[in-house]
């Protein structure tokens, strides 16, 4: 099969890599990718966003399959125009996806199925929200309706904080149209865990639960980002909250969707929350979390291709998926000043001698003319490491990430350990 994998970033790295174990792809393609991605597919030069473009060079190069991975993307309706113009695609559709694409959808949903979840009210209004923000007192949390590159979401403090935010979102259009509509919710407690899901529109295949430390620094400090790194399985997530969250909120997720008549099929991320009253829904996203994808893929023991076809054809339920019996730990690393101001184009050194021990997944990189890799975004590299135990996978990333080095190189030095 040609496949075509759409996006650009460590998450559609990893998901090239595994494709690329798969017997079932003959010819692989990426687009737009990174200088790392094409050590494993062809590169296109067509931006994620670009729906008509994305199709058109799909049909002029006969691709038999698409795997849509960013959000953006698949809220606007990328796999619905692949499937129109006769293209499998894995992905939900526009109108499944917008569990991600809308924060207030996403809770309104909850509240009509009764899934556990923060209360919540949503706002069109700057005053309402300022005056329910002074109602409702800190900390308490403001929320972007829309899609904001995982920075949409303020942990507010104090009031101030939060009014600050709201007025950012509404007023001073921080994030663009995603935050004409904020959602301002009650602050929980707990550690905070996520598990992917492959969902075929009726059936459900967990993969193991990660845990993503999205603050920029140490201990859990400093503004959000896309992510700094991951681990999986996280210890927190028992077998006895498994089962909770299964009957809580896996199954009657996906069966929510299906009677609002917006069937899933792709990946469900469920952002948890274990609150001292059980664990709670804190988003949902419509595809692979980044870099949670990078430690769950790297344990993922079955063909990529096989479940992305099942998921598509209504048949997870048939499909015994493998996991590995180890852990896994990524650990990003950065550009100096992510995620507010940050220089690219620095040269990388040393991803020879990390790949020894570890998987290094490109982020934001690029290849110049010379054959040298420079950073180019914000994440440039996910160090990735499967070991026996969680503490060995640590361990062997911070081990390898000793080998790399750029200008102005950051990277939190507390993955594993930040929430224990």
């Amino acid at each position: 099969m040609k496949v075509l994998v759409v996006g650009s970033g460590g998450r559609e790295h990893a998901i090239c890599w595994k494709l690329a174990q798969s017997p079932k792809v003959s010819e692989l393609y990426c687009a737009p990718g990174n200088g790392g991605i094409a050590q494993e597919a062809q590169c296109v030069d067509v931006k994620a966003t670009d729906i008509d473009g994305m199709v058109a060079w799909a049909k002029a190069h006969s691709i038999d399959f698409v795997v849509v991975a960013p959000d953006d993307p698949l809220a606007m309706g990328m796999v619905d125009a692949m499937e129109q113009s006769g293209i499998p695609t894995f992905g939900p559709r526009k109108n499944a996806a917008i569990i991600e694409a809308s924060k207030a959808f996403s809770k309104d949903l909850m509240k009509k199925y009764h899934i556990p979840t923060a209360q919540s009210e949503t706002f069109t209004e700057l005053q309402s929200a300022l005056s329910y923000i002074e109602a409702q007192g800190a900390p308490i949390v403001v929320k972007a309706d829309g899609l904001a590159l995982g920075k949409g979401v303020v942990v507010a403090a104090t009031v101030e904080e939060a009014k600050q935010a709201a007025t950012e979102m509404m007023a001073d259009k921080k994030f663009g149209q995603s935050g004409v509509t904020i959602v301002i919710e009650e602050f929980m407690t707990g550690p905070e865990i996520t598990v992917l899901a492959f969902v075929d529109g009726e059936h459900i295949s967990l993969m193991p639960a990660s845990q993503d430390h999205k603050r920029a620094y140490n201990g859990n400090k400093g503004p959000n980002t896309g992510g700094m790194g991951a681990v999986s399985p996280p210890p927190q997530y028992t077998l006895e909250i498994a089962k909770q969250c299964m009957e809580e909120i896996f199954l009657p997720t996906v069966a929510a969707l299906r009677s609002e008549g917006r069937p899933f099929q792709g990946v469900l991320y469920f952002g948890l929350m274990l609150t001292p009253q059980g664990p709670r829904v804190v988003e949902y996203n419509a595809r692979f979390g980044d870099p949670e994808c990078q430690v769950v893929l790297s344990l993922l023991d079955s063909d990529l291709m096989d479940i992305f076809l099942a998921c598509r054809e209504s048949t997870l339920d048939k499909l015994d998926i493998r996991w590995k019996d180890q852990a896994a730990c990524v650990v990003v690393l950065a550009s100096g000043g992510y995620p507010m101001d940050y220089q690219k184009g620095y040269p990388i050194f040393g991803l020879g001698d990390a790949s020894y021990s570890s998987m290094v997944f490109h982020a934001g990189t690029r290849l110049d003319e010379a054959g040298r890799y420079l950073t180019n975004g914000g994440r440039v590299l996910g160090v990735t490491s499967v070991a026996p135990t969680l503490e060995e996978a640590i361990d062997l990333s911070y081990c390898s990430t000793e080998y790399i080095h750029f200008k102005d190189m950051h990277l939190r030095t507390d993955i594993g350990h930040a929430f224990s």
